[in-house]
């Protein structure tokens, strides 16, 4: 009998390979993304310390989405607001970190917002 993997399952382990290299730090935290089915979820992570410097998310209560959160739209809105808050804490560039996911759509409209908004990476 032929079994197809869990897409989630074959995502994690795309996740493990990539943060084998990928290490946020002090002065430069990872920008870790998380996708589910209705929203998008952005964190800066300070590796060495074990912190969330700052997070954004469709569920926040500053943005202003007139529809759905599960869109390209969305998660472009996220991208400028983390980028804001991170410019806020003093950090200008950033480790990027896909989470497993494929640089396509949603989580290329949020890389791109927060390039344009002002974050290196």
């Amino acid at each position: 009998m032929i079994t197809k993997p869990d897409k989630n399952m074959v995502r994690k382990r795309r996740h493990a390979r990539v943060r084998k290299t990928v290490h946020g730090t002090e002065q430069r935290p990872r920008l870790n993304v998380y996708r589910s089915n209705k929203h998008i979820y952005v964190q800066l992570i300070d590796d060495e310390n074990s912190k969330t410097v700052a997070s954004a998310s469709t569920k926040d209560s500053e943005l202003n989405l007139t529809g759905a959160t599960s869109n390209a739209e969305a998660a472009k809105q996220v991208g400028e607001m983390i980028a804001k808050r991170a410019q806020d804490k003093g950090y200008k560039s950033v480790v990027f970190d896909r989470g497993g996911y494929l640089y396509h759509g949603r989580v290329k409209a949020l890389a791109d917002a927060a390039r344009e908004a002002g974050l290196e990476f």
